[in-house]
């Protein structure tokens, strides 16, 4: 197995887990995407033009997640990603389209997700998370 199949099955797994229809994400699913102690950052410019920015435990994205998944149909999609490796370390650029529909003709907002990997020896045969 290359290293990127495990990468790109992590990925795909967090893309996986919070698409789907207006309703709740099954957050067990975040174990194989992420270690324990893994931070998920949220930026944003704000209504005054200032880059802000909210760091959240694994715990705390689920919380502040739900309200949202639970009344909207959310769709994240996968449309490039790059992966450089150094030693144990891995870094994944992966560019999205979010649509409320998976059919939907045009996506509501494009963006990048920055995703920082360690070849874990917790993890099965040592593969990256």
């Amino acid at each position: 197995m290359t290293d990127e199949q495990p990468i790109g099955a992590a990925i795909d797994e967090m893309y996986a887990m919070i698409s789907g229809p207006a309703g709740p994400r099954d957050w067990s699913r975040q174990a194989k995407c992420f270690l324990p102690e893994a931070r998920q950052v949220r930026t944003w410019v704000d209504e005054r033009g200032q880059a802000q920015m909210k760091s959240m435990s694994l715990d705390d994205y689920a919380r502040d997640t739900t309200p949202f998944f639970a009344t909207n149909a959310f769709y994240e999609v996968e449309t490039s990603r790059r992966i450089d490796r150094f030693g144990n370390i891995a870094h994944v650029w992966s560019a999205y389209e979010a649509r409320r529909s998976p059919d939907d003709a045009e996506p509501e907002r494009r963006g990048i997700n920055s995703i920082q990997m360690f070849r874990h020896p917790r993890t099965a045969g040592g593969s990256f998370t």
